[in-house]
């Protein structure tokens, strides 16, 4: 166990950072729409560059502390390679959030159930793909993606939406 907790406590800190990710990009839309407001994808190219400098800056820091060469030609080019595809899918899955979350007016309580639900769901079937029959599959593997569902469906039927009362501005009295 002491050997997983490290993986535990980053996928923890993803979970908690995505988890505050559709809240946040909701807090980015205006009721009105362009040329007056902006559209959701004003907010998503600020997305992008900080996925890019956090990314390149955290990606070359981290490699320098690890020894590692900054060398991306021959043996070092899978890597590369899988790297962008793993950016391009997470970039295209921030791309539908940030659209989810617009025309859902900012619904974190059913965008974000849906997205984490489905993240794992897809991971699992994935994984399934992958094995092409070498290896036995548990029913109870579908089970769980049918719990996930019901899950996402009673997590986003049940939580309190919390909208704060929109504040009424009194004019003050003055004293006689």
């Amino acid at each position: 166990m002491k050997n997983m907790l490290i993986p535990i406590l980053f996928a923890i800190g993803t979970a908690c950072f995505w988890g505050m990710y559709g809240p946040t990009i909701g807090n980015a839309q205006v009721k009105v729409p362009p040329p007056e407001g902006w559209s959701p994808f004003k907010p998503y190219v600020f997305i992008g560059i900080a996925y890019l400098v956090l990314a390149i800056a955290g990606g070359l820091v981290a490699m320098y502390f690890k020894g590692d060469t900054f060398s991306y030609a021959g043996e070092h080019f899978k890597p590369a390679k899988w790297g962008f595809l793993a950016g391009l899918l997470g970039a295209l899955g921030a791309l539908c959030l940030t659209t989810a979350m617009m025309t859902s007016k900012g619904n974190a309580l059913l965008v974000m159930p849906i997205v984490f639900g489905g993240a794992v769901s897809v991971t699992a079937i994935y994984s399934v793909w992958k094995l092409r029959g070498q290896g036995t599959i548990s029913p109870l593997l579908w089970v769980g993606i049918a719990l996930v569902v019901v899950g996402v469906v009673l997590v986003a039927q049940n939580t309190p939406d919390g909208h704060a009362k929109p504040k009424t501005d009194t004019p003050k009295q003055a004293s006689a």
